[in-house]
């Protein structure tokens, strides 16, 4: 079983308080600290970690991961110098992993290859938000199938209902859920506007279980996104503390905790 899959079924509702899934950029602060960051989620309590792909014009992401793209992409990062780092990764890491990022970059690599590659390091998914669902089903499902890798969807305010059936259809593992039309990091907390749309996406009774992205940066928003879903994603306010850090591994492991644990709001 997917590892993505297993941790969604172990974890029913009533018996956990929402899974955690960390957003960081590969190669940032520095090019060698992507094994580094993902170790110290792990240890920290995340349930499952993105590694985002840097790439030149993340559009859809807002100034703090825009440049954390460009400054792992000025330290050297790469899709092949990301597989490299991730080849053990396997030997201490048991979380799911994903890799996040645009769809450019992995068909330059060739989209088989990069199946291939996530499955010999152990990568359990991809998000690829502006590649096509048609595409996906017509060209690269069958990939993406022989191979065990997930291909995760992100619904939004703005997505059907049509075609949120559709997703929840073609999906496994979960469904990324935008909290609100706009930019990674733009906002924080869940508004009376999110709370009805947290609630019609309830309301479905869909397949697959959701995270909610977008917005989420500490206990306090964890806590109420995990209302609505089964748990939350956080990434601009984590890149913030990578940003900020003196102690990695430490800084790390306390602002995971925080997020899960701590009732107060830390500062980011």
């Amino acid at each position: 079983m997917n590892r993505i899959t297993k941790l969604f079924a172990d974890s029913t509702p009533g018996n956990h308080d929402g899974l955690l899934n960390v957003y960081f950029t590969a190669g940032f602060p520095e090019l060698n600290d992507t094994v580094r960051v993902l170790k110290a989620l792990q240890d920290g309590g995340a349930d499952l970690v993105e590694i985002g792909m840097p790439y030149s014009d993340p559009v859809a992401d807002g100034e703090t991961i825009q440049k954390s793209n460009d400054r792992a992409l000025e330290n050297g990062m790469t899709v092949k110098v990301l597989f490299e780092q991730l080849k053990n990764m396997r030997e201490t890491v048991s979380v799911p992993v994903l890799l996040m990022g645009y769809v450019n970059p992995v068909l330059q690599y060739g989209m088989e290859q990069f199946c291939q590659k996530c499955a010999e390091v152990g990568v359990d998914g991809l998000i690829l938000p502006d590649m096509p669902m048609d595409v996906y089903l017509n060209e690269y499902k069958s990939i993406f199938d022989s191979y065990g890798i997930l291909n995760i969807f992100l619904v939004t305010p703005q997505t059907s209902e049509e075609r949120i059936r559709q997703i929840d259809e073609v999906s496994e593992g979960f469904i990324y859920t935008v909290s609100s039309a706009s930019v990674t990091g733009s906002k924080s907390g869940v508004s009376a506007d999110m709370e009805s749309y947290f609630g019609r996406l309830n309301a479905m009774n869909l397949r697959n279980p959701r995270l909610i992205g977008f917005g989420i940066k500490d206990n306090a928003t964890f806590k109420q996104a995990s209302e609505y879903s089964a748990g939350a994603i956080i990434g601009s306010a984590f890149i913030r503390i990578l940003q900020e850090s003196t102690n990695l591994e430490q800084d790390i492991r306390s602002f995971v905790r925080s997020v899960k644990n701590n009732p107060e709001t830390i500062e980011v």
